[in-house]
């Protein structure tokens, strides 16, 4: 019996095509993974490596159904520097650990419970605004990186538009990878003749080898308090990424594959790549944004990203080349990604033909956006310690709440968007 059962397969697609692919998904995850580490202390290697392993794990669990990378969360970036401050860096590896664990609790009760419960909490009126809010709470990084150098960020920008509406075959998939390799050529060519736009010292730093250094997790129970609550709010983000990958993929993910196969391999990844110094995986939306940009939905794709993620983590030189391309090429190119996330939500009201004249739809959508998009959070305490919900989770609980206790409410399903499941 094979390990993946492909029903995303795409026969049109040839091996040396699906190798491109995945090389463009590593360029695009790229930036993201490395940055938590940076932030928070970790090995930049460990973490490229765990998330390599991390996403072929994922794949495993979810039987190679789900197109998903499995990248570095910014959820646990606050309590980490403050777990490792007060414990050591360690100490909150073992939170994370516990965190991970966490998801298997909801695996189980999703399993137990039934799809068809946790498919109530969640409706159109519902998932379309936090698919947007995904998308939107990622355009002030987007933004940020563009300010750098709005020159080189239109240049990608503007290659991405070009090959996406232009070009025809197999280029036409790749406007992501194009943008990024013919702005970082042009931006190499005038720090040649002069104007410094890339710094070339890591890559002459870099080693061609270099195993990643692995540091074992440790475990105090105030660590544990003070990191793993936060998988509550990863949780729920969890659903919303999986939601969105299903309505890309027109299909529904939390019946097939099955949420609780998805949470299981999130969180078995998060336990296993913070057991060995690795940052908590997570979703990446990122990697979403391609797939609605290129609509190559092979998950093989993701694989073969995960393996030069691998690559990556024991050739530091490699590493190196793809860290020194300028944020703003990043910057300019997230902008078409993340915008086409929060364009998915809006096509799931639309094709689900949600009644946006209704005001009690209007109220949770509006609910959902200004939560989401403005920031909000709540501290919850437990003893000595406590936890934020913020953004997409604090938004996605609240638009769950509503749902299901503003009266007028109709019985809502997916027409099309996300509906096809065996």
């Amino acid at each position: 019996m094979a390990l993946f059962e492909n029903d995303l397969k795409d026969p049109q697609v040839k091996t040396g095509q699906l190798v491109v692919l995945g090389l463009q998904h590593t360029f695009t995850m790229f930036g993201a993974t490395v940055l938590v580490p940076i932030l928070t202390g970790m090995n930049i290697s460990v973490a490229l490596f765990m998330a390599g392993i991390g996403t072929l794990f994922f794949h495993l669990v979810t039987k190679g159904k789900m197109p998903i990378f499995l990248g570095s969360s910014f959820a646990f970036i606050a309590p980490i520097i403050i777990a490792s401050e007060v414990f050591g860096l360690p100490y909150a590896l073992g939170g994370i650990v516990v965190a991970g664990l966490l998801y298997l609790v909801l695996a189980v009760l999703v399993y137990f419970v039934g799809a068809k419960k946790i498919i109530s909490f969640f409706p159109p009126i519902v998932t379309g605004p936090i698919i947007m809010v995904i998308g939107l709470n990622l355009a002030p990084v987007a933004i940020g990186m563009a300010n750098e150098n709005w020159l080189l960020a239109l240049l990608g920008f503007s290659i991405v538009v070009i090959v996406n509406i232009f070009f025809k075959g197999f280029f036409k998939t790749l406007p992501v990878l194009l943008g990024l390799i013919v702005s970082y050529g042009v931006a190499c060519l005038f720090t040649v003749a002069g104007v410094p736009l890339v710094d070339f010292t890591p890559i002459i730093q870099a080693a061609w080898f270099g195993f990643p250094e692995f540091v074992l997790a440790k475990f105090s129970p105030a660590a544990i308090m003070m990191v793993a609550p936060v998988a509550i709010c990863t949780m729920v983000e969890h659903i919303g990424d999986v939601v969105a990958v299903g309505a890309i993929c027109d299909r529904d993910a939390i019946k097939n594959p099955g949420l609780h196969r998805t949470l299981i391999g999130d969180g078995i990844a998060t336990s296993i790549s913070a057991m060995f110094g690795g940052p908590a995986n997570t979703t990446y939306s990122e990697n979403t944004g391609v797939l609605a940009l290129t609509r190559k939905h092979d998950p093989r794709i993701m694989r073969i990203a995960a393996v030069f993620a691998l690559v990556l983590g024991v050739i530091p030189k490699l590493g190196a080349v793809i860290s020194t391309i300028p944020g703003s090429i990043v910057g300019g190119i997230s902008i078409v990604l993340f915008g086409m996330i929060a364009s998915v939500g809006a096509r799931t009201l639309v094709e689900n033909k949600v009644d946006l004249q209704s005001a009690r739809n209007l109220l949770i959508a509006a609910v959902i956006l200004v939560l989401g998009i403005g920031g909000a959070s709540i501290s919850i305490s437990l003893g000595v310690t406590g936890f934020d919900i913020t953004g997409m989770a604090l938004a996605a609980i609240i638009g769950i709440i509503l749902n299901k206790v503003l009266p007028g409410g109709q019985k809502q399903s997916y027409e099309s968007v996300g509906t096809k499941s065996e």
